[in-house]
């Protein structure tokens, strides 16, 4: 019982991040789970709720979502997930954690630096980052990164930057979806946690969009990148 309260509270934490600033849900509730519950388990059963959230998430920001500019990033995520997913279950748990740790660490600090990366004047581009980003939702369900990182560097307004960013990572959650799907890692107790998560997905997420304006955005997102430094790091010690 205990895993499922902790599991309903590292949800609500992550829907309230992503309700607030647009992303972080996955980076923020895999990273947690994966204290307390194998990854095999949380990565699976964030895939789920991920796409709940992305859907939700679309929902508010339909007006600013350009579909032609994340059609490249799904189609790369299209063959990177099933090596994601593959490595997942083939690479020993403790190196499966401290790669989740340096990838949380360095996205933490590529944000916290505010690093001016060069303009990606060509869509092509699309197609590698969201390759890589795809790798990452098999492998953790963090996609959120390579494909961040590729929206700046395109230099999309605030209101694109977050619709595209929604339309992708729900494509992106249906492709990760199907792969676990098919690679039969939906167990029974992965969907019992998800019935129980969706409650606090929805509460978590309502909180975020309804507080989004009204406290500091940069305020609150350099309290995320430094909760993820934080975790980052406990986790390769």
């Amino acid at each position: 019982m205990i895993d499922f309260i902790y599991t309903f509270f590292v949800v609500f934490l992550a829907a309230f991040v992503q309700g607030g600033i647009g992303f972080g849900v996955a980076l923020v509730a895999v990273t947690l789970m994966s204290f307390y519950l194998p990854l095999q388990e949380s990565v699976p059963l964030m895939s789920l709720l991920a796409g709940t959230i992305s859907f939700v998430m679309l929902i508010r920001y339909r007006q600013a979502f350009k579909w032609r500019a994340t059609i490249r990033l799904g189609a790369g995520s299209l063959v990177g997930v099933p090596i994601g997913v593959f490595l997942l279950r083939r690479l020993d748990g403790d190196l499966v954690i401290n790669l989740l740790g340096v990838l949380v660490i360095g996205y933490a600090l590529y944000a916290l630096l505010n690093l001016q990366l060069p303009e990606l004047k060509r869509p092509f581009y699309g197609y590698i980052f969201g390759f890589f980003g795809g790798i990452l939702s098999g492998a953790y369900n963090t996609g959120g990164p390579p494909v961040i990182i590729y929206a700046n560097c395109r230099r999309w307004p605030p209101s694109t930057f977050k619709g595209n960013l929604q339309g992708y990572f729900l494509i992106n959650s249906f492709l990760v979806i199907s792969t676990h799907f098919l690679m039969g890692n939906y167990t029974p107790i992965v969907l019992q946690r998800y019935l129980y998560a969706v409650p606090a997905l929805l509460l978590g997420v309502g909180l975020g969009v309804a507080l989004d304006g009204r406290i500091n955005p940069l305020l609150f997102r350099k309290s995320v990148l430094f909760l993820l430094l934080i975790l980052g790091t406990a986790l390769l010690f």
